[in-house]
C-alpha cells in the first residue's frame, strides 16, 4: 500500500502500510503482549488519489460492502458515546474527543458509514481484553482475521487515563499505526500496555455483555469459535 494522508477536519496526518502481528496462545501476564491490529494491501485509493502530506486533500475513500464512501462526507459532529449492538447485548461507550480527538473523528465516522456493521470479535483472550474492528472478519475465513483495516492509518494519540476494565483502546501494529481495529479491556488493570494504545473511551454501561463475550471458547489463537458480532454501531449525542 502507497503512503496516504487523512484530513479530518483541520487535522491532517501522514498515513503509512503496516504488517500485522499476531501473538501466540499465552496470558497477558505471561507475555505481557500489546494488541496487534494490521492494515494490508487489500485496499487502497485509487491511483489518482494517492497523496502525500504535501499533497492531500481532504477526500478519504473507505470500502463499505460494495461501494465507496468518502469520510468526509460524513457527519459526526456532536456525537459522544457510541453503543455496541451486538448478538450478545448492547454496550455503551462514552468516548474521549477531548483526550484522542482524531481516533474518536475516525471512529465515528467508520460507525455512521456502517464500516463496522456485521463485524466480529475476532481475538479474545480471556481476563484481558477482547479484539474487533476488522472488515476482514464478517466472513468465515479466520486466516486474515486481525490483519484488516480501512486503508489509512494515523497518529497515536496517548494521554493519562489507564487502560483497566472497560477501556476501549484502538489495537496496532506499532507506534502510530492506527486503523479500525479496537479492543474492550477485561481485566483490572494493564499497566504493561499503557503509553502503548490509545485509550478513546471507556464502557458506561453493557459490561456484563462484555464479559459474556469474553467467555466464549477460542482456538489455540484466541481466535472465538462461536461468533460474535458488532450488529450496527449506533451514536449518541
Amino acid at each position: 500500500m502507497k503512503k496516504i494522508s487523512i484530513l479530518f477536519l483541520v487535522i491532517l496526518m501522514a498515513g503509512v502500510s503496516v504488517g500485522c502481528v499476531k501473538n501466540g496462545k499465552q496470558t497477558a501476564k505471561e507475555n505481557k503482549e500489546t494488541v496487534a491490529g494490521g492494515v494490508v494491501g487489500s485496499w487502497e485509493l485509487p491511483a489518482e488519489n494517492n497523496q502525500t502530506a504535501e499533497t492531500a486533500t481532504s477526500t478519504v475513500l473507505v470500502l463499505v460492502g460494495d461501494k465507496t464512501i468518502d469520510l468526509n462526507t460524513v457527519e459526526v459532529t456532536g456525537f459522544s458515546k457510541a453503543i455496541l449492538k451486538t448478538n450478545f447485548g448492547d454496550i455503551t461507550v462514552q468516548l474521549y474527543s477531548d483526550l484522542a480527538t482524531t481516533t474518536v473523528i475516525s471512529f465515528l465516522k467508520l460507525a455512521k458509514a456502517g464500516f463496522y456493521d456485521g463485524t466480529k470479535f475476532h481475538r479474545i483472550v480471556k481476563d484481558f481484553m477482547i479484539q474487533a474492528g476488522d472488515p476482514n472478519s464478517r466472513d468465515n475465513n479466520w486466516a486474515d482475521d486481525g490483519a484488516g483495516g480501512p486503508g489509512y492509518t494515523f497518529n497515536d494519540e496517548i494521554n493519562d487515563r489507564k487502560l483497566v476494565r472497560g477501556s476501549l483502546a484502538m489495537a496496532n501494529a506499532g507506534v502510530n499505526t492506527n486503523g479500525s481495529q479496537f479492543f474492550i479491556v477485561t481485566a483490572t488493570s494493564t499497566p504493561w500496555l499503557d503509553g502503548l494504545h490509545t485509550n478513546f473511551g471507556q464502557v458506561t454501561k453493557g459490561l456484563e455483555i462484555v464479559g459474556k463475550i469474553q467467555l466464549v471458547k477460542t482456538n489455540e489463537n484466541d481466535h472465538p469459535t462461536e461468533d460474535a458480532i458488532i450488529q450496527k454501531i449506533e451514536l449518541v449525542k
